[in-house]
């Protein structure tokens, strides 16, 4: 299959020296942002990228007018981005486990499409959206049964047709007046998505299980990630300490091109569903 978006010359070139580099090794795939975008999920630095400044968990925990705000803009957003399908670039690095090329993927990404297109072995470092838990208690609930109690305790909220979508599912609301903001319903505590906010840590025992994935592999492929979040980077360094190969695809220049066996700028989908028709099964 040849790739859709029909890349240069260089990025042609560049694909067929990746196919080489990767050809009978395990490996494993770290995604970002951009592996969603062909999702309709936008991502944060991407080429027309709008500013946005993220909550930080400070924030959120510290006052209640900013959560307030926060689930109303989470709430907004929800919807559409529940309502995202996996994308090529998605199903192509399932393809790749089920045939015993891939062995999982570590996502720096909250939407929960890798496991929606059916990949087995996902570590998700920064959380996801598809939980929500009780800081006071733990108690965890789903977030589609907590999306049902927004809209009952606020029934004047309506969810528009078009959302200006984030790439955690948020949207800066107009306004967040008399918004009722969801509790725990065990102890009234306060509830929390199960995503890493920033300013807060990735816990560690999520990323040793990242790092044995790394380990387990003898290449690895970040698709879609400039690689600005030091999760990413730290992997890749666990790669490099081993020698592996290093194969960054992501459009636009990433921290770590200098340091890639192979950089690939092109599209995620088109370059992953290459890899999955070109690559040798190793079952």
């Amino acid at each position: 299959m040849s790739i859709a978006t029909e890349p240069d010359a260089g990025s042609t070139l560049a694909v067929s020296r990746a196919i080489d580099a990767l050809a009978g090794r395990k490996i494993a795939v770290l995604t970002g942002a951009g592996i969603s975008t062909d999702s309709g999920i936008p991502d944060y630095r991407g080429k027309g990228a709008p500013v946005r400044t993220p909550m930080t968990v400070e924030q959120f925990l510290s006052s209640e007018a900013a959560r307030r705000r926060y689930w109303v803009g989470s709430h907004l957003g929800w919807r559409a981005f529940a309502a995202a399908e996996p994308n090529d670039g998605h199903l192509a690095a399932a393809e790749l486990e089920r045939r015993g090329v891939a062995t999982g993927v570590v996502t720096q990404n909250v939407d929960g499409l890798h496991v929606r297109a059916g990949s087995r072995r996902v570590v998700e470092l920064h959380g996801t959206m598809r939980r929500v838990f009780c800081t006071h208690c733990g108690q965890v609930f789903d977030r589609r049964d907590l999306a049902s109690r927004v809209e009952a305790d606020n029934p004047w909220i309506l969810v528009p047709d078009n959302v200006a979508l984030g790439p955690d599912g948020d949207v800066l609301p107009e306004s967040s007046d008399g918004f009722v903001i969801p509790e725990c319903t065990v102890c009234g505590g306060v509830l929390k998505p199960d995503v890493v906010f920033f300013g807060e840590f990735i816990p560690a025992e999520k990323f040793r299980e990242a790092e044995q994935l790394v380990h387990a592999s003898d290449a690895l492929v970040i698709a879609g990630s400039s690689l600005v979040v030091n999760s990413g980077i730290r992997l890749l360094e666990r790669a490099r300490r081993r020698r592996l190969p290093v194969v960054i695809i992501n459009r636009g220049v990433t921290r770590a091109d200098a340091r890639a066996t192979v950089k690939i700028d092109a599209g995620t989908s088109e370059v992953l569903r290459v890899f999955a028709d070109t690559l040798p099964s190793a079952l």
